[in-house]
């Protein structure tokens, strides 16, 4: 019974996001206040529980790089960035691709969330010059993110994940067991979707012909504090779990990171500036996001906790039957139609130990590397079918939404379905050829 429930809750949320796109924060949090309200009730779970599911480092970090990046925008330094980057593209096309691209290279040492952050305001100042719509340049920057997550063990928690349950190290993600590795994979993905990015800016061929203009930056200090920042996280990710700090047995320390950099950021700005912090603070920071992320961890947390993913991943067990290519189309597949609606890393926290109970017997140590690798290219591409399958597209919509544009669900569709599509396919074949063959 606490299942069906908690299922139904969950699938109104998506409902109701898709039919009040304009209204998704009241929305997930009153259905996250009745589910958790209900787990409680029925006692599948205690009072905490809604609070042990809210993924504290994704929203610290989120709230300190808002920050951080709401001063690096006001100093204009975004604006200057664009400008030389406009005045080297031979048209505007080109330098569309290429903030894109960018955003793709940075995900792969740092958090997609963070990524998003720090390019939002360099693609925001290069569409006002251009005068074009910002909506496909930014949601470009999300899909982007989202794909190179995989590349490295640093990119995205779910790679993490992966090189625990597997044993990968760092160097592992470029060549393992003698093979190529999940960095190529994602990097062939990549290439593949240029096409899918030149055809999204179609609207805009033909020369920049732009002039460069003589942008002053009224302050580097957030830029410098934005680019520690970057350094600190990819340091501390070589650091042994000695050094964490964890909430509710959750590592935190990248949040703690980010958010301190983001309270120095506001206040050395304000300071040097004369603004009130307050107000720097005010309008850097997105409320409305924070509050969406937190109420959709509580809701998915339920899903969790009743075993829903758990009952999913055990289908996929059963579906093998000694055919290792069914099986591995099935996980890639189904693992990106799963993380367009459920956040992918109670999804491959769960699926990795099914993986791993199946070796031995039919599945050879190849083909089972092959299921991993699978997993998480579905796991972390699926993200991108929907506005709210990943943090970042959510940051994304947000960042867009304070500027002032209502993103519409099929403005997200039209670009993250076809660039989820093309990168899977490339990433699915390439990864059986080499680890299958």
């Amino acid at each position: 019974m606490d299942k069906i429930v908690i299922l139904c809750l969950f699938v109104l949320t998506y409902v109701l996001i898709i039919a009040l796109p304009n209204h998704k924060t009241w929305t997930t949090g009153g259905v996250a206040l009745v589910s958790a309200l209900f787990l409680i009730i029925v006692g599948v779970t205690d009072g905490l529980a809604p609070l042990k599911s809210i993924k504290y480092d994704v929203v610290f970090m989120l709230a300190g790089i808002m920050l951080t990046v709401g001063v690096f925008a006001d100093s204009n330094m975004p604006n200057l960035i664009a400008d030389k980057i406009m005045s080297k593209m031979p048209g505007a096309v080109t330098a569309l691709v290429v903030v894109s691209l960018l955003s793709g290279l940075i995900s792969a040492f740092v958090d997609n969330v963070a990524t998003v952050l720090m390019l939002a305001p360099i693609g925001l100042a290069i569409t006002k010059k251009l005068g074009v719509s910002p909506i496909p340049v930014l949601i470009s920057i999300a899909v982007s993110s989202n794909l190179q997550g995989a590349a490295t063990l640093i990119g995205d928690t779910t790679a993490i994940m992966l090189a625990d349950a597997v044993g990968m190290g760092f160097f592992d993600f470029f060549v393992f067991n003698g093979r190529l590795s999940m960095f190529w994979s994602v990097e062939l993905s990549a290439l593949a979707t240029i096409p899918v990015l030149i055809f999204v800016f179609r609207k805009h061929k033909g020369k920049l012909n732009y002039a460069s203009e003589n942008v002053k930056v009224k302050s580097i200090i957030p830029t410098i504090i934005l680019l520690v920042n970057l350094g600190i996280l990819v340091c501390t990710s070589f650091l042994p779990e000695s050094f964490d700090v964890k909430l509710f047995g959750k590592s935190i320390l990248n949040g703690v990171i980010c958010l301190t950099c983001g309270i120095v950021a506001v206040v050395v700005y304000s300071l040097t500036q004369k603004q009130k912090i307050l107000e720097s603070v005010n309008k850097s920071f997105d409320y409305h996001t924070i509050l969406f992320l937190v109420f959709l961890f509580i809701i998915i947390g339920g899903v969790e906790k009743v075993g829903i993913i758990q009952d999913l991943a055990n289908i996929f067990a059963s579906l093998g039957d000694k055919n290792v290519f069914l099986l591995y189309t099935v996980i890639v597949f189904a693992s990106v139609i799963f993380s367009a609606f459920i956040d992918n890393i109670p999804y491959v926290a769960t699926m990795l130990p099914v993986i791993t109970g199946l070796s031995g017997n039919f599945i050879t140590p190849e083909v089972t590397t092959a299921l991993y690798f699978g997993l998480l290219i579905g796991a972390t591409l699926g993200g991108n079918i929907t506005p709210f399958g990943a943090s970042a597209n959510v940051v994304a919509i947000g960042v867009l939404k304070k500027e002032g544009y209502s993103v519409k669900n099929a403005d997200f569709f039209k670009i993250g379905i076809p660039f989820t599509l093309v990168a899977v396919l490339v990433g699915y074949v390439y990864t059986w050829l080499v680890w299958c063959l």
